[in-house]
């Protein structure tokens, strides 16, 4: 059951914090934010029908219904089904979705430098189409954590630097493999207390769990198995298709566009949800 909580207004302040008064427009960001089914912790809240995730007090999650909802107020529409979970003061957030990918084996070596490579070069195809779209361009200027696996939870960790109009972005990923597929967890947060909120969340994610029959150690003999391995994922995995195909240019531009989305979502609204006045 879904619980309201007292959490819209709070984030209304957070982002309008350097605003001298709430215009028309804020105030009904305000209410549209108090009518999503904020559901508060302590509660186990379900990812995707596969998992759940033990959410902690002072923490907050959204169903996929109302992730979308959120998702259009922050003009970052998206065609999976996502689910918000993030404290109450959205200092962060992070949105989890499911790709039934089939069983991705994790015996694959990870080369750094050739992802970081691939990736820069997916991101100039991304940004013609930007140009072509008036929007400012994004540039990768390096890993801010290299892609690790961890073979005890199944899990690949990454983070991205990049810059746009001269402002640090970082996209910080998580990919947790289940038997018949991966869940992806994008972190949002400000770059400059990124370790902070990574350690925070790399805490609400040992509570997250796939459940019975969805766990990666009950792989069977004639499960769907993915087509590609963990390198897939930092740059996408619908792009190892494409590259299968020779088709190079198509690659990069799902490689830019995937692996980079999150960046313009955080762009568009960390000024007014982190940045704090001077008083």
């Amino acid at each position: 059951m879904k619980t309201r909580v007292a959490f819209a207004p709070l984030a209304a302040a957070l982002i309008f914090a350097t605003a001298p008064s709430f215009s028309q427009e804020e105030d009904e960001f305000n209410q549209a934010m108090a009518q999503l089914g904020w559901v508060s912790g302590p509660s186990d809240v379900s990812i995707a029908n596969i998992a759940s995730i033990d959410l902690p007090t002072e923490y907050s999650y959204l169903d996929s219904d109302d992730t979308a909802v959120l998702m259009e107020m922050f003009q970052n529409p998206t065609s999976t089904e996502e689910y918000f979970v993030g404290p109450d003061d959205l200092r962060w957030w992070a949105v989890f979705s499911f790709e039934d990918t089939g069983y991705i084996e994790d015996d694959e070596e990870i080369d750094a430098d050739a992802l970081l490579q691939s990736l820069r070069e997916g991101n100039e195809y991304a940004n013609e189409e930007r140009r072509n779209r008036g929007w400012s361009e994004l540039h990768i200027t390096g890993w801010q954590y290299p892609p690790f696996y961890e073979e005890d939870s199944n899990r690949l960790a990454w983070a991205i630097r990049a810059e746009s109009d001269g402002e640090a972005l970082v996209n910080y990923n998580t990919r947790l493999l289940g038997r018949k597929g991966v869940m992806s967890a994008v972190l949002v947060a400000d770059p400059e207390t990124l370790d902070t909120s990574v350690r925070e969340f790399k805490h609400v994610l040992t509570t997250f769990n796939f459940d019975q029959g969805h766990r990666y150690a009950e792989f069977m003999p004639g499960d769907k198995v993915a087509a590609y391995g963990l390198a897939a994922l930092v740059t996408g995995g619908a792009a190892a298709a494409v590259a299968k195909s020779g088709a190079a240019k198509g690659l990069f531009k799902l490689i830019g566009v995937g692996a980079l989305a999150v960046f313009a979502f955080f762009s568009r609204f960390a000024k007014k949800i982190f940045k704090r006045n001077d008083a």
